[in-house]
């Protein structure tokens, strides 16, 4: 999703928590996976698959020049004819360690063998992360969590585009302390989405 069309977004969700829990969860994210020079891993439950999230973090790294929000993204089933970017197994996270971190969208109660793996994961001194439905086992994993239950106003996948988007703004500076021009897209969307002031 473009800086026009999130700026938008946040507009139609101003005044409910979203835009302003959606940049913390992402804050969160970058302040695990940045610092430590990447090690993002993300997975779903087996009903879902996150391809969209990773799609739009891998934008995310290249627009604001952190490569370190580029996620691998880890399946419940592996084809042996996968390519190697979509062959990562559920093996990855129970090996998953200090440095790293794994970021869990979980709309529903995963199962068993995942919630083991994701709390090997973390007792391993991985970071933990969730988008979930509020399941208590799944935030009792998290170091950090966002609920996004049924009866809100937002659904997961707009949840997603506002973390996604959040967590590559403000990028990296350039040389001299210079925004990127992502950043000066997104600044300039967000004035241009902006209503007039009032006159009296």
């Amino acid at each position: 999703m473009d800086a026009v069309r999130v700026a938008l977004l946040r507009d139609v969700l101003a005044g409910t928590r979203w835009p302003q829990d959606a940049r913390r969860f992402a804050l969160a994210l970058r302040g695990c996976v940045v610092p430590r020079g990447g090690g993002l891993l993300l997975t779903g439950t087996e009903a879902y698959e996150p391809w969209h999230l990773a799609a739009h973090l891998s934008d995310e790294s290249a627009w604001s020049g952190l490569p370190e929000l580029a996620p691998t993204l880890v399946r419940h089933r592996v084809a042996a004819d996968d390519p190697a970017h979509l062959a990562v197994g559920l093996g990855r996270i129970a090996a998953a360690g200090r440095g790293e971190t794994v970021l869990l969208i979980a709309p529903e109660r995963p199962g068993e063998g995942l919630l083991e793996r994701v709390h090997d994961a973390r007792r391993a001194g991985a970071r933990v992360l969730t988008l979930d439905g509020g399941d208590p086992e799944v935030r009792g994993l998290a170091h950090e969590s966002l609920v996004v239950g049924g009866d809100e106003e937002v659904d997961l996948d707009i949840v997603q585009h506002l973390v996604s988007a959040a967590a590559g703004e403000n990028g990296r500076p350039l040389a001299g302390g210079r925004r990127t021009f992502r950043d000066r897209l997104t600044r300039l969307a967000d004035l241009l989405t902006q209503p007039p002031p009032a006159r009296w």
